[in-house]
């Protein structure tokens, strides 16, 4: 079973994006912050992290960066999840390296879609 790591400072999300990834038969862990997020990808190695940008401590951009200069986690599927929509936002995003970019609201389906699609490209 695929590991999915839930990055987001809104309990709600992280709630609704928890059972949604649960539902479609994923092992979800979850992380509040940055600091926690980094955390969590060392201790236990998700096959995949959905990164909100707007975190307390360091932002989801500063985390997408330090993952990737890790030469253990430059490969990890990391999709950024964002309720900014702005080009440039998303520009910076894909730059730094992330996957895709999901703006809130998001199609739930299609989240669950691009998180498999990923999935299977890095299997």
């Amino acid at each position: 079973m695929a590991r999915v790591l839930v990055v987001d400072d809104e309990p709600n999300i992280v709630l609704s994006l928890e059972f949604l990834m649960q539902q479609a038969g994923f092992e979800v862990v979850t992380a509040e912050d940055g600091e926690q997020a980094l955390a969590r990808v060392a201790e236990q190695a998700p096959d995949l992290v959905l990164l909100d940008i707007s975190l307390p401590d360091i932002s989801g951009f500063d985390v997408l960066e330090q993952l990737r200069a890790d030469p253990a986690r430059a490969r990890l599927p990391i999709i950024m999840l964002t309720a900014h929509g702005r080009e440039v936002e998303r520009e910076k995003g894909m730059a730094l390296g992330a996957d895709d970019y999901v703006t809130k609201p998001f199609s739930t389906q299609a989240l669950v879609d691009k998180v498999r699609t990923l999935l299977d490209e890095a299997s």
